[in-house]
Parts: structure tokens; C-alpha cells; sequence
């Protein structure tokens, strides 16, 4: 039997405890993260942040002028 299988085969409310449960890891992990990084030390240093300015893609617009 596959997992999306046993999904489907739940009732409505098992189906929807799944979601909320999954909703709130979420949610956890988002508040929980920046907290974790500073502990264990995986905060960026202003190094890592210019490095990663410097790969982010630059977006320039362009006139293409009247068309004829």
C-alpha cells in the first residue's frame, strides 16, 4: 500500500488533524529556527552576507522603445 494510498484511506477528521499537525511543525520550525542557528552558531557574518549580495541576480529594466 502507498502513502498517498493510506492518506486517502483516513477519515475526514484523522485527514484534517494531519493537516493542523503539520501546519503547526511549521510554524515551530520557522519561530524556532533563528533561535537554534544563534546557539549553535550558524549565524552569518557580514563576509557571508556581502558573498551571498554578490550572487543574487541584478534585474534591469529595459525600454524597448515604440514599436512600429
Amino acid at each position: 500500500m502507498s502513502l498517498w494510498q493510506a492518506y486517502r484511506g483516513l477519515s475526514s477528521n484523522a485527514k484534517l488533524g494531519f493537516g493542523v499537525g503539520m501546519l503547526a511543525w511549521g510554524i515551530v520550525g520557522l519561530r524556532l529556527s533563528d533561535k537554534a542557528e544563534e546557539k549553535l552558531g550558524y549565524t552569518p557574518t557580514e563576509a557571508d552576507k556581502a558573498a551571498l549580495e554578490r550572487l543574487t541576480p541584478k534585474i534591469h529594466a529595459v525600454s524597448r522603445g515604440e514599436r512600429s
